[in-house]
């Protein structure tokens, strides 16, 4: 297998990951050029090394914008850097967020208070309330009309239900923050992997046309030794 040494760390990569300077970036050059000054456009490096500059370049370009990076951006770097699974770690972090007995009481509370069950169950306990202070206990029971005590019961329903659907709504909105910025997560790492695979397929390009090149380089000399035998032969004759 053919190799080649690179100009930046001195070790021997294969041919096929060899990157010429010419075909890099004038921000990526500038930033391998602060660690090694002797790196020029006519020098080359391989595609593992110029993935490095690249991630440090995406890590300083969001520290310039927004002066430290957030945890949100750490993460995504760090996945870039690793090579793993961003989705696959925002899952784990759901699973690890267990709810507490308040969280769980008020998400059941609101889900129950919310459903037609619960209209259809208190319509009839309204109901058969009514029914049995009028026509069973003919008005005189322990609650006739006006059912003042039914009206305080229902505003002590109100009154407890109301927080309670409030907290399951406040937890709801913070559910839906978090998914905003897991969406923005992975929307992040996706534009920058798009980033780093257009650059990696210029890079192919280059190194095609420049084989073509080589290859046409080639068969120029061929054709010239041929018209130079076939002149040779001529003047012979």
């Amino acid at each position: 297998m053919k190799t080649f040494t690179s100009d930046l760390s001195g070790k021997e990569f294969p041919v096929s990951e060899k990157i010429s300077g010419k075909s890099l970036r004038h921000s990526i050059i500038s930033l391998i050029q602060k660690d090694n000054p002797q790196f020029t456009i006519d020098s080359f490096i391989s595609i593992e090394e110029l993935d490095d500059y690249r991630e440090r370049y995406v890590s300083d370009y969001l520290k310039t914008q927004i002066d430290e990076m957030s945890d949100t951006e750490k993460i995504v770097i760090d996945s870039i850097t690793n090579k793993t699974s961003l989705i696959n770690k925002l899952e784990d972090d759901d699973d690890v967020q267990a709810l507490n007995l308040g969280q769980k009481l008020a998400d059941k509370v609101a889900t129950f208070g919310g459903s037609w069950i619960f209209i259809i169950s208190f319509g009839v306990f309204i109901l058969l309330w009514i029914t049995v202070n009028v026509y069973w206990f003919l008005n005189k029971g322990f609650d006739p009309y006006p059912f003042i005590l039914l009206n305080l019961i229902l505003s002590c329903l109100a009154a407890f239900q109301a927080p309670i659907i409030m907290m399951s709504q406040n937890r709801q909105e913070s559910k839906d923050r978090e998914r905003a910025k897991k969406d923005y997560m992975v929307n992040l790492k996706s534009e920058l992997e798009i980033r780093g695979l257009n650059d990696k397929i210029d890079h192919l390009i280059l190194h095609q046309q420049q084989e073509l090149l080589e290859i046409q380089k080639v068969q120029v000399e061929m054709m010239s030794d041929i018209l130079k035998e076939l002149e040779g032969k001529k003047n012979n004759k």
